[in-house]
C-alpha cells in the first residue's frame, strides 16, 4: 500500500507508530493490560506476530511478549535514536515499526518484546477461523 492508502486505512496513531517509527504513550493504549487468549497480528499487513501465550505483565505500559510466534516473523535493527542504543523490532512482511526488544524479560528467553498497541490487531481465539487464521488454532489447544 502507498503512504496515502495507509493514511486512509490506519488511525493517526497507528500511522505514526508503524510508518514514522513513533511510540504511543505508556499505560494509555488498549493492549498494555489486556490478556484475553488470541493472536496479535501486524495492523498493516495482517501477518501473525505474537500470541497471548507469550504475553506477560511487565509494568512498562505497553504490551510485552517473551517471543514472537516465529523468529522470522520480526526483524531486529539497531536503533541509535534518543541518545542510546536499542534494538528496534519491525514486522517482516509489512515493515511496520512495532517497538523494541530488551534483555530483561522472563525465562526461558529472557527477552521482553515491548510492542506498541497501535501496531497490533488482536484476533480472539474464538475468531481465528472466521478471520482467516485457522492454522493458528492449534497454538491454543
Amino acid at each position: 500500500m502507498s503512504k496515502d492508502e495507509l493514511k486512509k486505512k490506519l488511525t493517526p496513531i497507528q500511522f505514526k507508530v508503524t510508518q514514522e517509527d513513533g511510540t504511543e504513550p505508556p499505560f494509555k493504549n488498549p493492549l498494555w493490560d489486556f490478556f484475553e487468549e488470541g493472536l496479535y497480528v501486524d495492523v498493516v499487513s495482517g501477518e501473525p506476530l505474537f500470541t497471548s501465550k507469550d504475553k506477560f505483565e511487565s509494568n512498562c505500559g505497553w504490551p510485552s511478549f517473551s517471543k514472537p510466534i516465529k523468529e522470522e516473523a520480526v526483524i531486529e535493527k539497531k536503533d541509535r535514536s534518543l541518545f542510546m542504543v536499542r534494538t528496534e523490532v519491525r514486522s517482516k512482511e509489512g515493515d511496520s515499526h512495532l517497538g523494541h526488544v530488551f534483555t530483561d524479560g522472563p525465562k526461558p528467553t529472557g527477552l521482553r518484546y515491548c510492542i506498541n498497541s497501535a501496531s497490533l490487531k488482536f484476533i480472539p481465539k474464538a475468531d481465528l477461523e472466521t478471520e482467516g487464521y485457522g492454522d493458528y488454532k492449534s497454538l491454543f489447544e
